[in-house]
This record gives structure tokens, C-alpha cells and sequence, in this order.
């Protein structure tokens, strides 16, 4: 028995996540090539191994209650002088990344988390890197957009080498529009 640590996360998916990940290393991130383009929902939190079934099952319960939803990124933000981070915003999507990571840590559940500074779901592009660097990244990123419906989140493991792997993949429970909002004009159907 062991421990392990594991985060929660919405992947960026490509083309905009790797694209991300290059303008991170490029901005001199050494952490970069190690850490998936990602909108965190439980940030690194060191688990007992055996807990990881219960932590599994909770998810799954998780995402069976949530619903695709648009995510958009637009424009960049820091949260400099408190910690040295330059992200770009979640400007669409933010309410529901909320609700998410609060089911993940609930208090009743296998990791129920206290957060160091209050949830903000953003998208990390420059971490702990010189201030000229961070001041780049914060402009030169200050116009990238991008969208997509997010429809899941993935759990994570760091290895010793730093790098986290996705573990498992958790799909939402339903669709967007409500089956019973989904009007069909019978008398249009064809005959049987």
C-alpha cells in the first residue's frame, strides 16, 4: 500500500490543447511537455492507492449527473502578485467547471479537498517561469479564442518522472437538449 496523486481535469482538445502546450514550453514552462492542457476540476491531491476505486466510482456517479456544455476560451489573465500564473480565461463554461469540481470535493465523498485559493476555472499557460516570460505569454496570447462542447472529464495520475497520465475518461450522463424537449411531429414520420 501507497499513496498516490491524482487530479481531476476537462482536457483542451486539439487542435487547441497542444497548441497550448508548445506556446507554454516556448514561454520557457519546463513543466509544459509534462501536464496536459487542462481546465482543473481537483487539483493535485495525494490519495491512498487502495481509495482509488471509491474515487473512481464517485466520479463516474459525478459525471452521470452532469450535462455537456459550451466551453470558450477567450483572452488571458494572472493571478500575479499572489501566485505566479498566466492562463487563459474561461469565459463560457465556468459555472458549470464550478459545479463540477464542487461535486468532485464534496465534503461526503473520497476527496473532499480544501481549496488554497477560491475556484477560478482557467487554463494555465505559464507557471512560476521569470516575469518577462510571464509578461509575453499574458500578451501574447491576449487574442487566442477557442471553443468546443465540453462533453466529460478525465481523472490523472503523476508519475515520479512529473508527468501525469490520463487514467480513465468520464463521459457525461446526458445530452444537451432534454430527451423531452426534443419534439418530433409524428404525422411527418413515414407510414409502417
Amino acid at each position: 500500500m501507497g499513496t498516490v496523486t491524482i487530479g481531476v481535469s476537462i482536457s483542451v482538445p486539439e487542435p487547441h490543447g497542444r497548441l497550448l502546450q508548445e506556446r507554454r514550453a516556448g514561454f520557457g514552462d519546463a513543466a509544459a511537455h509534462g501536464i496536459p492542457t487542462h481546465v482543473t476540476l481537483l487539483p493535485p491531491t495525494e490519495v491512498e492507492d487502495t481509495a482509488l476505486p471509491a474515487v473512481e466510482a464517485h466520479l463516474t456517479s459525478v459525471a452521470g449527473a452532469g450535462r455537456p456544455f459550451p466551453m470558450r476560451l477567450s483572452g488571458t489573465g494572472t493571478f500575479r502578485p499572489l501566485s505566479p500564473v498566466v492562463y487563459v480565461r474561461v469565459v463560457e463554461g465556468a459555472e458549470a467547471c464550478a459545479w463540477l469540481q464542487q461535486q468532485v470535493r464534496d465534503p461526503a465523498g473520497p476527496v473532499p479537498r480544501e481549496l488554497q485559493f477560491p475556484y477560478h476555472p482557467h487554463v494555465t499557460v505559464a507557471h512560476g517561469i521569470d516575469e518577462a516570460a510571464m509578461d509575453r505569454a499574458f500578451e501574447e496570447l491576449a487574442a487566442y479564442e477557442a471553443d468546443w462542447s465540453c462533453t466529460g472529464f478525465a481523472l490523472y495520475e503523476q508519475g515520479a518522472d512529473g508527468v501525469w497520465r490520463k487514467l480513465r475518461e468520464y463521459a457525461f450522463g446526458g445530452p444537451v437538449v432534454p430527451p423531452q424537449a426534443a419534439c418530433v411531429d409524428r404525422d411527418s414520420l413515414p407510414a409502417r
